[in-house]
């Protein structure tokens, strides 16, 4: 469907209705209905502008990290998990909650964090370490690092994580990654 700028509205309600649904309830408990419910509209409409369930997820879902450039950053690791906090912090992260709260049980949305990691991630940390063959796994740690913030922190509120300045996590956070930035590889 072509969209017009007289429709822009309907489909921003759906998308922003879709990632809260889904951010709440995961994808398998979330409804047409309840999104369209929560967009104030007619399900159909939901359906006439995305299709399917499955295609509304991939619209709601779709993200660019904007990992920023860490091969010109001083210190990458403080360039990543600033940028990373950063986004969680300002609420920049509703797609990133959807697939987060969407990928241990749902096999799309697993293949998406998976596609993320491979096209955004993994490149950064390549240009930092491009004569490292183990860039790939150092990539790997340093997601699962500030995964596990996402998940501790902004989705399950696990004390004291949640209630931490954002300031004293990123110092441990920078700490931590730069343990699989600067350390040296082991046979």
């Amino acid at each position: 469907m072509a969209f017009t700028e007289r429709s822009a509205p309907t489909r921003t309600a759906i998308l922003d209705a879709a990632r809260r649904r889904f951010a709440e309830d995961g994808y398998d408990r979330a409804t047409i209905r309840a999104i369209a419910a929560d967009a104030e509209i007619d399900p159909s409409m939901v359906i006439r502008y995305f299709g399917s369930k499955a295609e509304l997820y991939a619209a709601a879902s779709a993200i660019d990290l904007a990992v920023p450039d860490l091969a010109g950053a001083g210190d990458p690791a403080a360039a990543y998990v600033e940028s990373f906090l950063a986004r969680w912090e300002a609420g920049e992260n509703t797609a990133e909650a959807v697939l987060l709260r969407t990928a241990p049980t749902h096999p799309d949305a697993a293949a998406r964090v998976q596609a993320i990691f491979d096209e955004e991630i993994v490149p950064a940390l390549q240009k930092v370490l491009p004569d490292d063959p183990g860039a790939r796994e150092r990539a790997a740690l340093l997601l699962s690092q500030t995964l596990g913030i996402a998940y501790s922190r902004y989705l399950l509120g696990i004390e004291p994580l949640a209630s931490m300045d954002v300031r004293e996590i990123a110092a441990m956070a920078v700490r931590a990654a730069r343990v699989p930035l600067h350390a040296p590889r082991t046979p």
